[in-house]
């Protein structure tokens, strides 16, 4: 088996490396990225791409042609990945997370790809009251980047052919990773606590989000690499989660407050209603994957952080303006010249800055071909 992670250098691609390499030993493991957060590394011993037989390095609006010749799988990840980053880079969100996937789609199924693998989200439901939300319910999106994701759902839906499409409307992602984001809720409650000693919720703390631990994550991913089209149907798109894990923000930010000794917590119960509450019906995913099932609890989660964290001596109460923010490490590279306001990496004197991430070409790195 002969796997392709696109966006394997991010939040969830570092993990999921990992996971691959040692559920699937005698994979070969490849990776794609365009590098915009190779140098986010997070109490990381030593790079996550050594589990790659090889990296590639390229924009996923410029793959070459021909480029999914003799991959077993595909795992799309790339994507400019919240809704900060979304409102910011609106252009670039839907080229990215939509038109780019769809053209992967297309051109992994045209060079014979068993299984295409989508990070979808829930986030696509929108402001969902009432009942949890199953995959037979009406979305609404009400950001970029949920909106990107359901039309990249649709269009990958009207693809022809034998390969299996599996889009995993994945829960909001928490946990640890060699590539730590510190701009998901459950994340940046720990790291108030641990740097301020105090968090405070700016919302009601109503709304309801569902999580899932970026291992569990990988868990799911797993499972859809090889997905059959007799399980589900040759077109998935599946709530990708556990019913225990749905909670108010409330719920998050008391759970992190009673886990970290000295935390005091406030909340903003004058604040107005949050745009986004959901909870999310995720039976189905229990059905067609039960081996492949969420094992982290809110605890778990919450302390791999915690623990994570205190290996790194991180003590910044100021981390909502670091390169732990994606947006803010974006930002960082455009104020610096290193990227275009279009998120394309600047050339300067024939060479780009960093270990040339903005070819338009495809570079390999031998030096990282020997897995451990």
């Amino acid at each position: 088996m002969k796997i392709l992670i696109v966006g394997n250098m991010g939040y969830v691609g570092s993990v999921l490396v990992r996971e691959l390499a040692a559920r699937y030993p005698s994979a070969t493991l490849h990776g794609y990225d365009n590098a915009y957060f190779a140098h986010c590394l997070t109490g990381a011993d030593f790079l996550p791409e050594r589990y790659l037989a090889q990296q590639f390095l390229g924009d996923v609006r410029d793959i070459p042609a021909g480029f999914f010749e003799g991959y077993t799988a595909v795992v799309q990840l790339a994507a400019i990945s919240n809704d900060p980053m979304g409102d910011r880079f609106a252009g670039v969100t839907a080229e990215v997370n939509q038109h780019a996937t769809v053209s992967m789609a297309k051109a992994a199924a045209q060079a014979g790809v068993e299984n295409f693998v989508f990070a979808s989200s829930c986030s696509i439901y929108g402001v969902a009251l009432g009942a949890p939300r199953c995959e037979a319910d009406a979305v609404a999106p009400v950001t970029a980047y949920a909106c990107s994701k359901i039309a990249a759902e649709e269009a990958l839906a009207g693809i022809e052919g034998d390969m299996v499409i599996t889009s995993l409307r994945f829960a909001t992602a928490c946990g640890m990773s060699e590539r730590l984001r510190l701009d998901l809720v459950l994340n940046d409650f720990v790291a108030c606590a641990l740097s301020q000693q105090h968090i405070t919720v700016l919302s009601d703390g109503s709304p309801w989000r569902p999580l899932i631990d970026v291992s569990d994550m990988a868990r799911a991913i797993s499972w859809a690499i090889q997905r059959k089209p007799e399980n589900g149907g040759r077109i998935l798109n599946i709530n990708t989660g556990s019913n225990e894990r749905n909670h108010q923000v409330r719920d998050l930010a008391t759970a992190v407050a009673q886990a970290i000794p000295g935390t005091t917590l406030s909340i903003n119960t004058q604040a107005p209603a949050d745009s986004r509450s959901y909870q999310v019906d995720f039976s189905l995913f229990a059905k067609l994957a039960p081996e492949h099932q969420p094992k982290m609890t809110l605890l778990d989660s919450i302390m791999g952080v915690v623990n994570g964290l205190k290996g790194m001596k991180f003590t910044d109460a100021q981390f909502r303006t670091s390169r732990y923010v994606r947006l803010h490490a974006l930002q960082a590279h455009i104020d610096e010249g290193r990227l275009s306001e279009n998120l394309s990496w600047q050339i300067r004197n024939g060479v780009t800055p960093t270990a040339s991430p903005g070819s338009s070409s495809v570079t390999s790195m031998p030096e990282m071909e020997a897995k451990p």
